[in-house]
């Protein structure tokens, strides 16, 4: 396995991409689409930036992430606060990956379900070679993270309490200028494109809600964008109907199974600590096989993971997401 140098990738990008005939304006930032049209006609024609500078193009393609300034004046998404979820990782050096105490984390990556250190979401342990590895912490801002997280304690705080209380990162010191921060939001998309747009990345909930992989799933939602481009300057039409077939590839190939794993991810971090333990029990007697099914959302692996006590969880489930009360 390997870990992604993200810098270094998003450095390689650039580079490739000018190579192949690409201009980067940098520190520009986007303020609104410019459209054309009224109504159902309506298409984006460019952007605006920086005040009033102006850029045209055939397809506009936002990837601004959670911000999105265009998506959301052109009404192609409504991002809610309840669903976003935030994350703070550092490399750190010094770090004992292979604890007598622990698992060996040598070469390997480590998700922790704990409320403790991440209420309402994991922590993770990447090892990068040597001593080193990456740690971080993240978690949705909603009712879990209300209901199991410390009053007053922010993200930052939990990732002290972690380096605090971890024998493997005893002797862990951050190394400087090596920290990452970001959001997300984990929730059903209300839409991806329109008449000359399309919307990729975190500007659309790509994330995999329930493992994460978000550079991963937005580079393919990119890829996906890519080929919808093509194929609308080869026909000469980028109207919303042309432009739709982006939303049909990202359902099939970027996110297929999106609402089974929504339902997955809440419905695990309404769970406490001792249900986690329950679940990594059960996956440890029935094999990889079962986790594999489950990922890809199949029902019946879902239901080999469910009890009959798990009655009371399913219902405040159906209480907080399906019928929309919230938590007393």
């Amino acid at each position: 396995g390997a870990v992604l140098e993200f810098a270094d990738f998003k450095r390689w990008l650039v580079r490739d991409g000018r190579e192949k005939g690409a201009e980067y304006r940098f520190d520009a930032r986007a303020t609104e689409p410019i459209t054309e049209g009224e109504g159902s006609n309506e298409r984006a024609v460019g952007v605006r930036y920086d005040g009033d500078e102006e850029v045209y193009a055939d397809i506009v393609v936002d990837a601004t992430g959670p911000a999105a300034p265009l998506a959301r004046k052109l009404g192609v998404c409504e991002l809610q606060r309840e669903h976003q979820a935030i994350g703070v990782e550092w490399e750190m050096e010094g770090v004992d990956v292979d604890h007598p105490d622990y698992a060996d984390l040598t070469d390997a990556m480590m998700l922790r379900l704990d409320h403790h250190l991440a209420p309402g979401g994991y922590s993770w342990m990447f090892h990068t070679g040597g001593d080193r590895a990456k740690v971080g912490i993240c978690y949705i801002q909603n009712e879990s993270h209300e209901r199991y997280g410390d009053e007053g304690m922010r993200i930052d705080d939990y990732l002290e309490r972690w380096e605090a209380e971890d024998p493997r990162l005893a002797d862990a010191e951050r190394i400087a200028g090596e920290q990452h921060r970001g959001s997300a939001h984990v929730q059903m998309p209300d839409g991806l494109s329109t008449g000359g747009f399309m919307a990729v990345g975190d500007t659309v909930p790509t994330i995999d809600p329930l493992w994460g992989e978000g550079i991963y799933k937005c580079m393919e939602s990119g890829r996906a964008a890519a080929v919808t481009a093509d194929r609308c300057l080869m026909g000469d039409d980028s109207s919303a109907a042309a432009t739709s077939v982006y939303d049909d590839l990202w359902h099939t190939r970027v996110a297929p199974n999106i609402r089974t794993r929504l339902t997955m991810t809440r419905l695990l971090y309404l769970a406490g600590n001792e249900r986690y333990d329950r679940l990594m029990a059960d996956l440890d007697r029935l094999g990889d096989g079962t986790l594999s099914a489950a990922n890809g959302g199949s029902v019946r692996a879902l239901a080999r993971l469910l009890h009959l006590d798990d009655a009371s969880l399913l219902a405040r489930f159906a209480r907080e997401h399906l019928l929309g009360s919230q938590p007393g």
